[in-house]
């Protein structure tokens, strides 16, 4: 028990302060980037797009290459980027437009969002993949060299 708790102590911490940075760094973006309940809502959208990208690097990295610290998934997949990507920011806004007369533009939002974020996770797989084989290939040339 004093082991597995010596081992875990500093997961919530970890997941913490990663949550306070992601939701920071979402808000921020929206304070650059607002938008009125009656407008497309950009910033929303470019986060959880991207944040789904680098959700899935970060998949990459942690479940195929896994040389990871046993807390950069826990501190960056649940704490920063779970603070940082909103689904439920999202689902407000969606029903936001739809109240504010823009009901095409929540149609729109509302399956478009969730389908960007799906080519978002691929691609950050794909990216990620690729850019771990290159890696390796460099490291090849320079061990052969």
């Amino acid at each position: 028990m004093t082991s597995e708790w010596s081992s875990q102590r500093w997961v919530l911490p970890v997941i913490a302060l990663g949550g306070v940075l992601g939701a920071s760094g979402r808000h921020a973006l929206e304070l650059l980037w607002p938008a009125t309940p009656s407008q497309w809502p950009w910033a929303i959208l470019v986060t959880n797009v991207s944040g789904c990208l680098l959700i899935g690097m970060l998949m990459v990295q942690v479940v195929e290459v896994g040389r990871a610290h046993p807390l950069l998934r826990p501190f960056l997949g649940v704490g920063v980027l779970g603070g940082y990507t909103t689904f439920s920011t999202y689902a407000e806004q969606t029903r936001a437009l739809w109240t504010h007369d823009q009901r095409d533009l929540s149609l729109v939002y509302l399956f478009l969002t969730p389908a960007l974020a799906m080519v978002g996770v691929v691609a950050g797989v794909v990216l990620a993949r690729a850019l771990h084989r290159g890696r390796e290939v460099l490291a090849r040339r320079k061990a052969a060299s």
